[in-house]
């Protein structure tokens, strides 16, 4: 049985280390309680020392947002996994908020790269995946999420497969206040993100695989994603940013 993961993603929010760690210490408790489920905080980088120290000896996980793939050299505002690797254990790669920018630096080829690297480092990384309203209304959203799935894990091995986690996050659901269906989302994720890695690597590598939702998830509809059986989590937004992050999580738990 694979163990299902929320990850809350901050964004750019909670950028003061006083208003982080105030939150933190609120939800650290209840949120460390949470038996059964994979815990993660993805914050901002510059809160990311300041929240290791709070959530200590917790079994709460920090995450960072982004990642180059180099260890070190002239890339300018970027972070490394060297840098990473002190106080993550995660790394969210490819969100589609920076793919959209169309961006070198969050290309396809780019995240193969991050996604070797985040491996190389001992990171794990959540691959973000997903189509626009334009492609999903003109049919295309198997073929462009399984090209996305494809280039980030070429030239990986199936060991190295089993332990990345995909986040299947539609362009057109996140912030809108409206998700895909729970139903729509269990068959992406089945046929398309999970069906190309059997195609790639195996069906125990795809059985293996988690793959989380993302896109509008809230503590009041966390429970219908979960209910699905190729769903295996969420990577949430706005939503991790309320104390009732810790009912969402408690509502993924098995």
């Amino acid at each position: 049985m694979r163990t299902p993961i929320i990850a809350g993603n901050w964004k750019m929010n909670f950028g003061r280390v006083e208003q982080a760690t105030a939150f933190v210490r609120k939800i650290r408790t209840p949120l460390n309680n949470c038996k059964g489920v994979e815990r993660v905080i993805c914050p901002p980088f510059t809160v990311l020392y300041a929240l290791a120290d709070v959530l200590g000896a917790t079994e709460i996980g920090l995450g960072g947002q982004n990642m180059h793939w180099e260890e070190q050299g002239a890339h300018t505002g970027e972070i490394s996994p060297v840098m990473l690797a002190d106080t993550c254990q995660y790394v969210i790669l490819g969100h589609s908020e920076r793919r959209a920018q169309a961006s070198q630096a969050d290309s396809d080829a780019a995240i193969q790269r991050k996604v070797a690297a985040a491996l190389e480092h001992e990171l794990t990384p959540i691959i973000c995946v997903g189509e626009n309203a334009g492609q999903r209304e003109a049919g295309e959203t198997h073929t462009w999420v399984s090209a996305q799935v494809a280039s980030a894990l070429d030239g990986l091995t199936p060991d190295q497969v089993s332990q990345v986690i995909f986040a299947y996050e539609p362009l057109w659901a996140i912030g809108s206040g409206q998700p895909a269906t729970a139903a729509e989302a269990n068959r992406v994720i089945g046929l398309t993100i999970r069906g190309k890695v059997a195609e790639l690597f195996g069906e125990g590598t795809a059985a293996q695989l988690r793959v989380q939702y993302g896109g509008s998830v809230t503590a009041e509809n966390i429970a219908e994603f979960m209910a699905m059986p190729e769903i295996d989590g969420a990577l949430v937004g706005g939503a991790s940013l309320k104390e009732s992050f810790v009912d969402l999580v408690r509502a993924a738990a098995q």
